[in-house]
């Protein structure tokens, strides 16, 4: 019976995996959280397809406040749901996974505390090593970045399309970061990455309507690269 629950957990995970398309929106540092509901659902509305819960300026009580509504909200939606850094909030409100970075500890570690049916995925920045030693330790999705200058990260260390392509041969979903909007979006796309994630460009707008069509621009860039000839 354990083996035939661990290996159902196992096909859900990978099917999670295989929606991890499209624009991957990541939350900003909003303390307010009936502004924050509000700016993911109009994410949301503009096409985002997966939601990273992403709060470094908040505390830990406000995160769990913050974090259970909108579990709820991206459920609700269809989309995936992942928290930054915290695989014990993850696992708390039923989020869909966890992203470790390189000082969050092991995919072991988190995977001992989301289980097996939840995504990890894995920063791996400007290193393909990294991200071949994630995925040997069973990480679902891989990200690389920071491909343009951050104001999110303005230190971060930076990332060559060419990585993109050398990962596709990893099998697992890949994922940029770092000042991604629509404009350069296209290029990364076209050089193999499955999703994009996205704060500043999608987030740092005046009204949820604003936000709706900045996430409908890098949307449409999936759609506009997938069309194409090629």
């Amino acid at each position: 019976m354990h083996a035939a629950v661990t290996d159902a957990a196992a096909a859900a995970r990978r099917a999670r995996a295989r929606r991890l398309a499209g624009l991957y929106a990541l939350t900003p540092d909003e303390l307010d959280t009936p502004r924050l509901i509000a700016a993911v659902g109009a994410a949301l509305d503009g096409g985002a397809r997966a939601i990273q819960y992403r709060n470094k300026a908040a505390p830990p009580d406000v995160r769990r406040v913050q974090a259970q509504p909108l579990a709820r909200l991206v459920a609700a939606r269809g989309a995936l749901f992942i928290v930054n850094d915290d695989a014990a909030l993850a696992a708390a409100v039923g989020a869909d996974g966890v992203h470790v970075g390189e000082d969050d500890g092991s995919v072991a570690a988190a995977r001992a505390i989301v289980g097996e049916g939840a995504l990890i995925g894995v920063s791996c920045y400007d290193d393909p090593a990294r991200a071949d030693a994630a995925v040997r330790d069973g990480a679902d999705y891989v990200a690389f970045g920071s491909f343009f200058p951050s104001s999110t990260k303005p230190g971060a260390r930076r990332a060559t399309v060419g990585l993109l392509r050398q990962a596709r041969r990893l099998g697992v979903p890949v994922v940029a970061i770092g000042g991604i909007d629509a404009r350069n979006a296209r290029a990364l796309v076209e050089a193999g990455a499955d999703a994009l994630a996205v704060i500043r460009d999608v987030f740092e707008r005046p009204t949820p309507q604003a936000i709706a069509a900045a996430a409908a621009a890098i949307a449409a860039v999936f759609s506009a690269t997938t069309s194409s000839p090629p």
